[in-house]
């Protein structure tokens, strides 16, 4: 093994899917800082991906640098919410009585994230649809 197997771009598959997943970790590390630090109602987690946002459009870390991890916690994403539907499931004698107001908070709140996410998707495929039109007009 060589002396810079550790290097950004030399290191084996483990070491690079490691340092990937240490970089995220830095970012929520950071998140949680400024949770404790700042007296704002955002949780620790935003505070993380707004700081990787941030990273990534200023070019301090490169999409590549995390991309392959990422792409890897998206696609477990379900799985990681497990524990906490079980926590639910253990509390369901005591959100009895609470049933009606939860599902008036719940059922609008997933409407609208449905709604936003998907015109969201919308405007971004539409966008990237026009720079791509606009790229083959200019060839």
């Amino acid at each position: 093994m060589s002396i810079y197997a550790f290097d950004r771009g030399k290191g084996n598959f483990t070491t690079k899917y490691i340092f990937q997943f240490a970089r995220i970790l830095a970012f929520c590390f950071l998140g949680e800082i400024l949770h404790v630090v700042l007296p704002l109602p955002v949780p620790a987690s935003v505070y993380g991906l707004v700081l990787l946002l941030a990273a990534l459009n200023f070019k301090l870390v490169k999409l590549d640098d995390v991309k392959e991890v990422g792409t890897y916690l998206t696609g477990i994403f379900p799985l990681l919410f497990v524990p906490a539907a079980a926590g639910v499931m253990e509390l369901w004698a005591e959100m009895g009585e609470m049933l009606l107001p939860i599902l008036v908070a719940i059922i609008p709140v997933t409407v609208l994230v449905m709604v936003s996410a998907g015109k969201t998707t919308q405007a971004l495929t539409g966008r990237k649809k026009k720079e791509a039109d606009n790229d083959a007009a200019a060839e």
